[in-house]
């Protein structure tokens, strides 16, 4: 066999003048959340859509999410006056409250930048968790490292924020997930049962679809009115819905919302989520006894099916 020998010092002139391609990056955050909550911000696509966007001046859409081993992400970037950027990925593993692992694929205009495996490990005790992200990355065009430095660093940095104040409330009812589905995504029976314990609905409209709406007032037992306005963004019949919760008809918005529906042993565990607008609105709740009123909402929902 021969050799050529310009070759070897061929390849080598090559790899001095190309960028590293790979790189290995790690991001650590604290925050003053539960663990089960740091779990919700970081896999529930309503929550996700709310710290995706590392700076004001990027808007992010998600066009697809299915938060489950093989599900798909798809979001595209978009800046003024830049070409927007895709990133779709799908997740590998989810472990929940333990792990996550997922990859990513970036692309603009048609040409794939890089692609990426996330590690995100989770520990936490008490009121307090973090949040240990592992970026495996390879550049396929240009070198990524420090976009991807900055885009993450600033994620991580919102996802602290908003699950500082989100609110997550769970509770197994026992029914199969399609009568708990039917109950809530039925405009006849939802206002029947919706709401805390001794409270009632009113209802102007209801059109529960995604880019649907429903426009009510909550009626407390002395009969104090709490104007109501829900947006309702996403439907995944049987799995999720996703939505934004207003103060009254086209009012300021006070949380992102969703609530998700699992099968568990022949029973449903449904999970209600809200990240609130400020963490002054979510302190607020949390003093007037929010969570235990959603418990109660909750609690009357799984009443209101065994009844059925």
């Amino acid at each position: 066999m021969t050799s050529n020998p310009h070759s070897s010092s061929t390849i080598h002139a090559a790899a001095d003048d190309r960028p590293d391609r790979f790189a290995t990056l790690t991001f650590e955050r604290e925050m003053a959340a539960p663990l089960s909550v740091l779990w919700q911000a970081w896999t529930a696509p309503a929550a996700r859509a709310v710290w995706a966007a590392p700076t004001p001046d990027v808007t992010v859409k998600f066009l697809e999410a299915d938060t489950k081993v093989g599900g798909r992400e798809v979001s595209v970037c978009k800046v003024e006056g830049q070409p927007d950027i895709r990133c779709e990925g799908g997740w590998l593993e989810l472990q929940p409250a333990v792990c996550s692992v997922n990859y990513e694929v970036i692309s603009s205009e048609g040409v794939n930048q890089s692609a990426a495996l996330v590690t995100a490990d989770f520990l936490g005790t008490g009121e307090r968790s973090r949040i240990v992200v592992t970026v495996q990355l390879s550049s396929l065009t240009d070198d990524m490292e420090a976009g991807y430095r900055q885009g993450f660093s600033a994620g991580l940095d919102n996802l602290a924020g908003a699950a500082e104040r989100t609110m997550v409330l769970q509770r197994v009812i026992q029914a199969p997930r399609n009568l708990v589905w039917g109950a809530w995504m039925n405009p006849e029976t939802l206002p029947r049962w919706w709401g805390p314990d001794g409270f009632s609905c009113r209802t102007k409209r209801i059109d529960l679809r995604a880019d649907g709406e429903w426009v009510f007032d909550m009626i407390a037992p002395d009969g104090t009115v709490f104007p109501n306005h829900h947006l309702y963004a996403e439907v995944r019949p049987e799995e999720r819905i996703g939505y934004t919760l207003l103060w009254g008809e086209n009012g300021p918005k006070h949380a992102d919302a969703w609530a998700s529906f699992e099968d568990q042993d022949g029973a449903t565990k449904v999970t209600l989520g809200m990240v609130f607008s400020t963490a002054a609105e979510f302190q607020e709740a949390k003093g007037f006894g929010a969570m235990e009123l959603g418990l109660q909402t909750l609690g009357k929902l799984g009443r209101f099916v065994a009844s059925q």
